[in-house]
This record gives structure tokens, C-alpha cells and sequence, in this order.
């Protein structure tokens, strides 16, 4: 069962879920209406109390299984934003990153990066097969990320679901086992601190190193 032990990385630290340690940084990063955007194209949110988060991320956790990862900066402490760890199929070795919340301190840096990686490894390190990405297929954001990471397009899940009141289209990614080594790489050359300018841009895209 993936997300049930602390994943570190040089520039995060990646937590299990603890409500009690959690709960106050984590709704700071994501939640309040200062956070309201982050959950406009998921199906959930947004949580406008700590109560209102904790209680959701119990049930989810009893009822669907889901293992939500806690990100904080490494040098610092501080809460980021989280993940979950969803359908997880023991049996099928199969698992979906999904809930991804970042703070606006966490978008677009070099820490998110690493924080999905960390997961990633994780999954295909316990020795499952597959690593899903579902998204809104109007949220072009999401889908850019997923791309840019290594995930496979996988195809479009008509009327899917409604979710606040509108029908979802859903967009399928993946990466299997045997495309991990690739990515894995990818991700290794890119987070390399020679792939950085002195002012933090980056020399190198991601995609270039794995198209290499």
C-alpha cells in the first residue's frame, strides 16, 4: 500500500496525512477562500474551514482508501501542499495520483517537480504496474502538467461525471512500468543542479531530457 511512510527528497519532505500535525499548516497552504481557485476543476472543495478539509480527508481515507501525502519544504518545514494516493488496486498493481493542491508557493518550482517524482517512485518501487492521472478535460493546466511530467494520454471518458452541477468530460494519463526507467531519468537530469541557471531558470525542459 503506497502512503503509509515519509518519501524525502533534497527540497521536500513528503508526509503521511497526521490531522493532529497537518491539519493547521495544510489548510494555510490550500485551504480558506484565499485557496478557493486551487479546487475549481476538481470534483471537491472549496474547504472554507480546517474542520471542513479534515473531515473530508477522514472520510475519503475510510470510505475510498485514499492515502494523502503532506508536502513540506525540506529546509523549513513549512506546509506546501498535498496529493493523494487513489484507487489504489493492490491486486492489479495499479494506483492514481489525484487531489493535487499546491500553494502558491509550491506552483510551477522545482519543489513540485520533485514532489510528484517522489510519489511516482514510490508507487513503481512497491513494484506496481501502472500510475494513473485523471483530469477535468477543460482543465488545460492540469493536463499540461501531466504531459510534461511523462504521463500518456490515454483518452477521453465522456459525461463521465457531474460535479458541481456540470457534466465532466474526464482525461486519462498513465505510465507504466516499463516507461518509468525513461522518466525516471528524465526527472533525475532535470532536478540536477547544473540544469539551473544562478537566477533559477532552468537550461534544459524536462521533455528534452526525456526525448534524449
Amino acid at each position: 500500500m503506497p502512503g503509509e511512510q515519509t518519501l524525502a527528497g533534497r527540497r521536500v519532505r513528503l508526509e503521511p496525512l497526521d490531522w493532529l500535525s497537518h491539519g493547521e499548516g495544510l489548510f494555510a497552504a490550500v485551504g480558506g477562500d484565499v485557496n478557493a481557485g486551487l479546487w475549481t476543476w476538481m470534483p471537491v472543495g472549496p474547504f472554507h474551514s480546517p474542520e471542513a478539509l479534515g473531515d473530508f480527508l477522514a472520510e475519503v481515507r475510510e470510505n475510498e482508501g485514499w492515502r494523502t501525502m503532506v508536502f513540506r519544504a525540506q529546509a523549513t518545514g513549512e506546509i506546501l501542499g498535498m496529493a493523494a494516493y487513489m484507487r489504489i488496486r493492490e491486486a492489479h498493481g495499479s494506483a492514481e495520483i489525484g487531489c493535487v493542491a499546491f500553494s502558491p508557493k509550491l506552483k510551477r518550482t522545482t519543489k513540485a517537480t520533485e514532489a510528484l517524482a517522489l510519489m511516482a517512485a514510490h508507487v513503481f518501487e512497491l513494484g506496481y504496474r501502472r500510475y494513473e492521472w485523471k483530469c477535468n478535460s477543460q482543465n488545460l493546466a492540469s493536463k499540461r502538467a501531466a504531459e510534461r511530467f511523462g504521463f500518456v494520454f490515454e483518452g477521453v471518458f465522456r459525461n463521465d461525471m457531474v460535479t458541481k452541477g456540470e457534466s465532466r468530460d474526464t482525461t486519462w494519463y498513465s505510465i507504466t512500468d516499463g516507461e518509468w526507467p525513461v522518466v525516471r531519468a528524465a526527472l533525475g537530469h532535470w532536478l540536477a543542479d547544473d540544469n539551473f541557471a544562478n537566477n533559477g531558470s532552468q537550461l534544459r525542459s524536462l521533455e528534452s531530457f526525456r526525448a534524449q
